[in-house]
C-alpha cells in the first residue's frame, strides 16, 4: 500500500536500474520466452512494413507481456552483446565528409543545448505538479538521457531510483513507439533493416575479421574509459575509424542486426516486469506526459534550427528526439537518415547531461531544503 505521505515506497515501484545483471525475471527460461515473444512481434511489425520493425515489434509485444504478468527477463550481458553489434553497424555509417559537416552542426549542437535545458525544466515542473516524488527524483527523472546514469546519480543524491528508472523507461518507450509510427503513417516510411544492411554474401572473411575486431576492441576500450553507453559508443567509434580509414566498407549481416534489435526491444519491455497499472497509473501517466513534452520541445527547436541552418528537418528532429542513444540511432538507420548526424548529436547530449546535471543539482536544488525519500 502507498505510504501515508501518498508516495510509493521502494518496494511498490516496478523495477531497479541495471545495477543488477537481470532485467525482469532471472533464469534462462524467462530470457527464452522474452526473445521468442520479441521475435514474434518483430515478424508481425516487419509484415506490416513498419520502420525499425524488429525492435518496435519486440518492444511492444514484450511490454504487453510484462504488464500481463508473464515471466520474462533479460540478462544485461545479452543486451550488451547485441548492443556491440549495433555499435559496429552505426560506425559503418560514418563517411569521410563527416569532418566537413561538424562545422555545420555546431549551430545545431548549440541550439540542442538550449533545448535540453528547456525540456528538462518543463518536465521537472510537470513531474512536481503531477507526482508525489521529491525534488531530487523529479530532477533526475526529467533529464532527457542516460537511464542508468541518471538513475544511479539520482539515487546517490537522495532520489528514488525506481521512480527515476520508471520515468526514463517510459520516456524511451514513448519515443520509440511514437516517432517511427509517425513516419510510417505520415511519410509512408517502411524501410526494413534487412533492406538497408547488406546480407552476409556482401562480406568476406577479412570484412568479418575487421568488424569483429571493432566490436571487441571498442567494447573493451569503452568500458575501460567509462564512456556513457560504453558497449555501443566504443564499438561505434572504433568502427567509424575503421570505415573512415578504408579498412572495410562492410556492415554486419542484416539478419544479425535484426536479431540484435529483437534483444534490445525485449530488454525495454522487460523493464516493466512487476509494474501494475492500477497502482502506478498516476506516475505512468505523468511520465508519458513528460515524454510528450520533450518530443514537442524537440520538434519546436528542430524547426528553429532548420530555419537558421537549412539542415534536413527529419534528421534534425531525430537528432533532437529524447529517446535512447541506441534506439534513436537505429531509427535513423531504418529511415535512411544520416546516422553520423543523429549519433553525434545524441552523444553530445549524453556528455552534456552527465557533465552538467550533478553540478546544477548541487548549485541550485541543494540551496533549498532537500526532501527525504518516502519511507519504505
Amino acid at each position: 500500500m502507498p505510504t501515508v505521505t501518498g508516495k510509493l515506497s521502494r518496494k511498490e515501484l516496478p523495477f531497479k536500474p541495471e545495477r543488477k545483471r537481470v532485467i525482469g525475471h532471472g533464469g534462462l527460461g524467462p530470457i527464452v520466452v522474452a526473445l521468442a515473444i520479441g521475435a514474434v512481434g518483430g515478424f508481425v511489425f516487419n509484415w506490416l512494413r513498419m520502420p525499425l520493425a524488429w525492435m518496435l515489434g519486440s518492444c511492444l509485444f514484450t511490454t504487453v507481456a510484462a504488464f500481463c504478468g508473464l515471466r520474462i527477463g533479460m540478462r544485461v550481458e545479452v543486451r550488451q552483446g547485441m548492443v556491440i553489434i549495433l555499435g559496429v553497424l552505426l560506425g559503418s555509417g560514418f563517411t569521410p565528409d563527416l569532418v566537413q559537416r561538424l562545422g555545420q552542426w555546431s549551430v545545431s549542437l548549440g541550439v540542442m543545448s538550449l533545448m535540453t535545458v528547456a525540456g528538462a525544466t518543463l518536465c521537472y515542473f510537470w513531474l512536481r505538479r503531477f507526482t508525489d516524488w521529491n525534488r531530487q527524483t523529479c530532477y533526475f527523472a526529467a533529464m532527457p538521457g542516460g537511464l542508468n546514469d541518471m538513475t544511479l546519480l539520482g539515487g546517490a543524491m537522495g532520489g528514488n531510483e525506481r521512480a527515476i528508472a520508471l520515468a526514463h523507461a517510459l520516456r524511451i518507450l514513448t519515443v520509440v513507439m511514437t516517432i517511427p509510427i509517425w513516419y510510417r503513417l505520415v511519410n509512408g516510411a517502411q524501410t526494413s533493416v534487412l533492406a538497408v544492411v547488406h546480407g552476409p554474401t556482401g562480406n568476406d572473411w577479412k570484412d568479418y575479421a575487421v568488424l569483429i575486431a571493432c566490436g571487441l576492441v571498442g567494447a573493451t576500450a569503452g568500458r575501460l574509459l567509462r564512456l556513457p553507453a560504453a558497449f555501443m559508443m566504443g564499438p561505434m567509434i572504433v568502427s567509424a575509424i575503421a570505415h573512415l580509414g578504408g579498412a572495410t566498407n562492410s556492415s554486419p549481416p542484416g539478419e544479425l542486426v535484426a536479431a540484435a534489435q529483437v534483444a534490445v526491444g525485449a530488454a525495454i519491455g522487460c523493464r516493466f516486469v512487476g509494474a501494475a497499472l492500477y497502482k502506478l497509473h498516476r506516475e505512468i501517466a505523468a511520465s508519458i506526459g513528460a515524454a510528450f513534452i520533450l518530443i514537442g520541445v524537440a520538434v519546436l527547436f528542430a524547426r528553429i534550427t532548420v530555419a537558421i541552418t537549412g539542415l534536413n528537418l527529419d534528421a534534425t528532429v531525430l537528432s533532437y528526439a529524447p529517446g535512447g542513444f541506441a534506439e534513436m540511432s537505429l531509427i535513423g538507420l531504418a529511415l535512411g537518415i544520416e546516422i553520423a548526424m543523429v549519433a553525434t548529436h545524441h552523444l553530445f547530449r549524453l556528455f552534456l547531461i552527465l557533465m552538467t546535471s550533478p553540478l546544477i543539482f548541487r548549485m541550485w536544488l541543494r540551496r533549498n531544503r532537500e526532501e527525504p525519500e518516502a519511507p519504505s
